[in-house]
């Protein structure tokens, strides 16, 4: 009796630290870093590489992109001081003016395309290139989502459909490699904003440190990857310095 109830005592005491032990390492699994909103062991601030732009960049992200590990929105908030990241897709008209609302003349960066007018989008006004003189009174106003998720927002906000649009232009291929692009043109939310910036300030090489921090981030993505998928990457990409 006395080597069962011992046998039985070591026993759940093996099964009690077994289970503190799980829970201590599930519990740090989940940690989450405060900045990035990403669990500790997977978090992207050591990419993060602060840039104060003349232009002030207001993120309207899908709700849907939020928890997207691939999203690239976050380490484009936490690398331009007096950015704001708002999450939404129809948004309330009064949050959305409010947003909106200042000095500074709201530009969006969105593609003008074919098919808006059979979806009854209203016709931006146009972009005066005179507005370049003086790029500290511009906020750029960026959609983050898939390209559906983006039209869709675009047709729900009106205020977003009245606002002019910023039109990108000698864009470099997209360094994107760890998620599909509908088109051969299309860039990250990140990787748009960057050049925007570049092409609104006229500092062409100003936000390269951007594209270099995004460039790491990729490459810690793709570390994540199945081999078969990750075997399709430039060698040149390492998940420990940028590329």
């Amino acid at each position: 009796m006395t080597t069962r109830t011992r046998s039985t005592a070591s026993t759940d005491s093996a099964t009690a630290s077994s289970a503190t032990a799980s829970s201590i390492n599930t519990s740090s699994a989940r940690q989450q870093c405060q900045a990035c909103l990403r669990p500790q062991r997977t978090c992207i601030c050591r990419w993060v590489t602060t840039l104060a732009p003349q232009v002030e960049v207001l993120v309207l992200q899908h709700p849907m992109e939020v928890a997207n590990a691939k999203g690239s929105a976050r380490l484009l908030h936490l690398c331009l001081a007096g950015s704001r990241l708002e999450t939404g897709e129809a948004f309330e008209p009064g949050r959305l003016h409010a947003l909106l609302a200042g000095e500074r003349r709201n530009v969006l960066l969105y593609p003008e395309t074919a098919e808006e007018k059979s979806l009854g989008v209203a016709t931006p006004p146009p972009f005066d290139r005179a507005w370049l003189a003086t790029p500290q009174q511009l906020r750029l106003v960026v959609l983050d989502g898939t390209w559906r998720k983006s039209r869709k927002m675009l047709y729900l906000n009106p205020l977003l459909q009245a606002l002019p649009r910023l039109p990108l232009t000698g864009t470099p291929p997209s360094h994107y490699l760890i998620r599909k692009a509908h088109l051969p043109d299309q860039l990250s939310t990140l990787e748009a904003t960057a050049y925007a910036l570049a092409q609104l300030e006229g500092a062409p090489e100003r936000y390269a440190p951007l594209i270099a921090a995004f460039d790491g981030f990729v490459a810690q993505q793709a570390a994540y990857l199945p081999a078969s998928l990750s075997a399709n990457l430039p060698a040149s990409f390492s998940a420990n310095s940028p590329a």
